[in-house]
């Protein structure tokens, strides 16, 4: 077990160091420092020496995975892509200890898109480069593109892909997953691209625009503006994250069948439906408060249904301080906190397929009530499923606020107030990013105790991986001899 553990992290890694081509480019072209060039030269090039130090010498050996050791696997490629993805933030001093560079890290890897910096726009540009593009990386998954690159983990890649993969339910748009991964890759490539193209007609920089653009896909929301996007003052530019930031909270799998022509599996799709009416309601509900005070309905439109959207989609970019917004507006950004977006999409969150799961049940025990003797199905998609689902969900509902409420007495031990630390852990363990209070989208991480980043660390991991994946390391019974 521990040679293919080595030999699957060590692939997974130098996919990492192999993506810090671009920032080192940009250091380059924009002439930075010897330091900062070598902060992820460095990476890279121990990146490849140990894959070819672990591979060679085993080439002829066949991977093979079991259930147990796909979950290992990619729990610890997630912290090494982690640690390695901190070694530029570190090696350049742009964070005062190795604490922010892992902090930094695993909020982009996790696309959670908190930061510890406080001033983004004295950053160097590769540094920036890099902060989004760990969202657009970790947006669509480590593990989904080392298998889209690389066959040689096709055997065990499907283990892999379910292990990091969100939502209840795990699947695959073709035979091998290898040729799913590629094509859901390659649709978040064109989406990301016809993003930058918008944003640089819209007015952005080019380098403004492809560093918005894997924010925005990646849902992560790291900008290189200390007001995020408010900093661009533009209609247009808002409309444009405001639609893609959306599109990116849809299941990419939903994409693979639009392109194939099938739209029956589009139009009969429960959560596609649950998510559209969500965000529609909590739109509406949003802008009619903040009407009079945003000077006109569209003016109040625009600005709400961006931070709606953001939110809702676990995206984390601000036009407004939404803590400043009339509190019945407020109440719809609070609801979002607890609901995310699509299974299969980028967006992090509870994820709006478990609320449909258990309201269908509620309805379902609601008519049992009432017929007693009647036999009622769950359906999804137009179809009748196991009763199995509603114990996952159930399952994983229990887990996911246990977590949400260890990680806010946490906070509190911290001397955060109760409030900060309730929606801070929320946002955490749902990877969405800003919280209220003292930690709203006007501050940053930077202040917090060593001991509360380390933890918010293992928590927005946590999240990202569907929460089972990284638990389940710290209980006993899962390293025993089986």
């Amino acid at each position: 077990m521990f040679v293919n553990l080595l030999r699957i992290n060590s692939i997974l890694v130098a996919t990492i160091g192999g993506a810090m081509v671009l920032p080192l480019i940009t250091s380059l072209v924009y002439k930075e420092s010897l330091q900062l060039i070598l902060s992820f030269l460095g990476p890279f090039v121990v990146s490849f020496v140990v894959l070819a130090a672990v591979n060679i010498p085993l080439r002829k050996r066949k991977i093979e995975l079991n259930i147990r050791t796909s979950y290992i696997a990619v729990a610890f490629a997630w912290i090494f892509s982690s640690l390695m993805g901190a070694l530029p933030y570190f090696i350049s001093e742009t964070t005062p200890t190795f604490t922010d560079a892992v902090f930094e890290s695993v909020s982009g890897f996790s696309t959670t898109g908190s930061t510890i910096y406080s001033d983004l726009e004295s950053l160097p540009h590769s540094i920036n480069l890099w902060r989004c593009l760990t969202h657009w990386l970790g947006g669509m998954g480590i593990v989904a593109l080392t298998v889209a690159l690389l066959p040689l983990l096709g055997i065990g890649g499907f283990q892999l892909i379910k292990a990091e993969t969100t939502g209840p339910e795990k699947g695959k748009v073709t035979d091998k997953i290898t040729t799913t991964a590629k094509i859901l890759w390659f649709i978040y490539f064109v989406l990301t691209l016809l993003e930058a193209i918008l944003l640089k007609i819209a007015g952005m920089s080019f380098f403004d625009a492809i560093c918005h653009a894997f924010s925005t896909l990646g849902t992560g929301g790291f900008s290189t503006k200390n007001a995020s996007i408010a900093a661009f003052d533009s209609a247009a530019i808002d409309i444009i994250i405001t639609v893609f930031m959306f599109l990116a909270g849809i299941n990419f799998s939903l994409y693979f069948f639009a392109v194939t022509g099938n739209f029956g599996e589009i139009f009969k799709n429960s959560e596609l439906k649950a998510y559209i009416g969500i965000v529609f309601f909590c739109v509406l509900g949003a802008t009619i408060p903040l009407v009079k005070e945003s000077g006109g309905f569209f003016h109040a439109l625009r600005y709400s249904a961006f931070q709606i959207i953001s939110v809702g989609s676990t995206t984390g970019f601000s036009t407004q301080d939404f803590t400043l917004w009339p509190s019945a507006s407020q109440f719809f950004i609070l609801l979002l906190f607890f609901v995310g977006g699509s299974s299969g999409s980028t967006s992090g969150g509870f994820k709006v397929i478990r609320w449909v799961v258990l309201f269908k049940q509620v309805k379902n025990e609601i008519k049992k009530m009432l017929h007693p003797h009647g036999v009622f199905s769950l359906r999804l998609n137009k179809q009748a499923r196991d009763t199995e689902i509603v114990t996952v969900v159930t399952s994983f509902t229990i887990v996911f606020f246990f977590l949400v409420a260890i990680t806010t007495f946490i906070g509190c031990l911290a001397k955060l107030d109760i409030f900060t630390a309730f929606t801070t852990a929320v946002s955490m363990v749902g990877n969405i990013g800003p919280g209220f209070g003292g930690l709203g989208p006007s501050f940053n991480f930077g202040f917090l105790p060593l001991a509360l980043k380390w933890w918010y660390c293992f928590t927005m991991l946590a999240g990202r991986l569907e929460l089972y994946t990284m638990i389940m390391l710290l209980l006993p019974t899962f390293w025993k001899n089986r």
